[in-house]
C-alpha cells in the first residue's frame, strides 16, 4: 500500500493528508481485488493507481506525463505514492488504459455512500432530489470511440448529483453523439425526484417515470399543448402564474397518457415552465426546487476548473473513466474533509488551504526525514572516527 494511505502522525496528531485520506483506506479491504493477468504480479497495484489519480487531482499537474516525472522526480511523491522500484512509462499507461476501473467504481460508491450519510440534506422535506444533465469532454482525434460529429471527438459524462448535499451520485460514460434522455431511467432510483432541463423533455418518459415511480421536475417548451383537466389555486401575490393538471402534447401524437402539472411562474421578467409529478408540493416549492438544477452546472464549472479532470491522461474508454472517477473519488474526500474539519461545503478556498497545508507538511516532514539520517550517520560514524 502507498506510505501516503498511512495514519502519519505529527507529535501525536494525524497529518492533514493521512485525515484527507481516511476514507480510502477504510474502504480499501471491501474492493474486488485487482489481481495480474499472468503469473507476475502486478508492480504498479491498484493503490498505486488510486494515489496517483487522487495525488493529479489534488495538485496543478496538466497530464499524464507530467504526473510521471513528479513520481520520479519529486522526493516525497517517489517515496509515499509510487512503487518502491518506480513505475515506468508503459506500465503507467497499461494501468490507466486497461485495469482498476472496477475497483474505481465500487471505491466511488462506498465513500459516495459514507458522504450520503454524514452530510446533511438541505431541503430533507423534499424528497431525494438528483439534477441530471450531461458534459461534452474534448477528445483526441484518435479517440476513434468518442464519436461526435465530422472532424470532431468528444466523450459525454452523464452524472446524476445530489442536489441535497452537493454531490454527484451516479455517472455514466459515451460518445459524445449519444442522447441524454434515456440514461435519466439509468441514473433515478424509484422514489428520487429528478430535476431536469428543457432537453429532457419527452412525454412518452414522461409516463414511463411515472409508471416507474421515478419522479420529476423537467422545465418545457413554453409553446408546448397544454389540455388542462384541472386549474389549481394560486397564492397571492405570488411569482407562480400557472398551475394546472393537465395532458402534454397533441392527441394521437405525443400526448401524455398520464396526467402531469405543470407550473408557471416569472424570474426576472423571464417566464418558465416546468412539469413535474409532484402534486404533493406547492407550486413555489417545485419553482425552488427547479433553481437548484443550476448547482450541477456549477459542479460541471468547478470540476473541470479546479481539479483538472479534463486534462487526458489516457485515451482508451478505459482510461477516460478512470481519470473521471478518479476526480469523482477526490471530490467526494473533499467533501467529506470540508465537512469534518469546517462544517462546510467544499469551495475553491477550502482546496486551496488543504494543498497549502499537505504542501508545508511535505517540507517538515522531509526535513525531518533528512534530520533523522544526517543523526543516524553521525552517530554510527562519528566525527573523530574513519568508517
Amino acid at each position: 500500500m502507498p506510505r501516503h494511505f498511512r495514519p502519519f502522525c505529527r507529535h501525536g496528531k494525524p497529518l492533514v493528508y493521512s485525515r484527507l485520506f481516511k476514507p480510502l483506506v477504510d474502504g480499501l479491504p471491501s474492493l474486488t481485488p485487482l489481481k495480474s493477468r499472468s503469473n507476475r504480479p502486478l508492480t504498479f497495484t491498484f493503490e498505486h493507481q488510486l494515489s496517483s489519480l487522487t495525488w493529479f487531482h489534488l495538485h496543478d499537474h496538466q497530464s499524464g506525463r507530467e504526473l510521471l516525472q513528479v513520481l520520479d522526480q519529486d522526493a516525497f511523491a517517489k517515496d509515499h505514492i509510487a512503487p518502491p522500484e518506480g513505475v515506468s512509462r508503459g506500465a503507467f499507461f497499461e494501468a490507466m488504459n486497461t485495469r482498476g476501473v472496477q475497483q474505481l467504481i465500487e471505491m466511488y460508491h462506498y465513500l459516495q455512500g459514507q458522504a450520503k450519510k454524514l452530510l446533511p440534506a438541505a431541503h430533507p422535506e423534499w424528497g431525494d432530489l438528483i439534477g441530471i444533465d450531461g458534459s461534452l469532454i474534448d477528445a483526441m482525434a484518435s479517440m476513434q470511440w468518442a464519436d461526435y460529429r465530422d472532424g470532431a471527438h468528444k466523450a459525454k459524462v452523464h452524472v446524476g448529483f445530489d442536489l441535497n448535499r452537493g454531490i454527484p451520485e451516479k455517472l455514466f460514460l459515451s460518445a459524445g453523439k449519444a442522447d441524454e434522455r434515456p440514461f435519466v431511467a439509468k441514473i433515478l432510483k424509484s422514489g428520487q425526484t429528478g430535476v431536469m432541463d428543457r432537453y429532457y423533455q419527452c412525454h412518452k418518459n414522461f409516463d414511463e417515470w411515472q409508471e416507474a415511480e421515478k419522479h420529476f421536475v423537467c422545465r418545457i417548451r413554453k409553446a408546448t399543448r397544454k389540455t388542462v383537466l384541472k386549474e389549481r389555486e394560486l397564492l397571492e401575490g405570488s411569482h407562480v402564474f400557472l398551475d394546472v393538471e393537465c395532458l402534454l402534447g397533441t392527441k394521437g401524437q405525443n400526448q401524455t397518457e398520464k396526467p402531469v402539472r405543470v407550473i408557471g411562474y416569472k424570474v426576472e421578467n423571464k417566464d418558465f415552465y416546468v412539469a413535474t409529478d409532484r402534486f404533493d408540493l406547492k407550486a413555489e416549492e417545485i419553482a425552488l426546487i427547479y433553481k437548484l438544477r443550476w448547482d450541477i452546472e456549477i459542479f460541471f464549472g468547478w470540476w473541470k476548473q479546479h481539479l483538472k479532470v479534463y486534462h487526458l491522461i489516457a485515451r482508451s474508454p478505459n482510461g477516460l473513466m478512470a481519470q473521471i472517477m478518479g476526480g469523482l473519488i477526490t471530490y467526494l474526500l473533499l467533501a467529506i474533509y470540508c465537512h469534518e474539519e469546517h462544517q462546510e461545503k467544499v469551495s475553491i478556498q477550502r482546496v486551496r488551504e488543504l494543498r497549502i497545508a499537505i504542501h508545508n507538511e511535505i517540507i517538515q516532514m522531509m526535513a525531518e526525514y533528512e534530520n533523522d539520517a544526517k543523526t543516524e550517520t553521525s552517530t554510527e560514524y562519528p566525527a573523530h572516527a574513519s568508517p
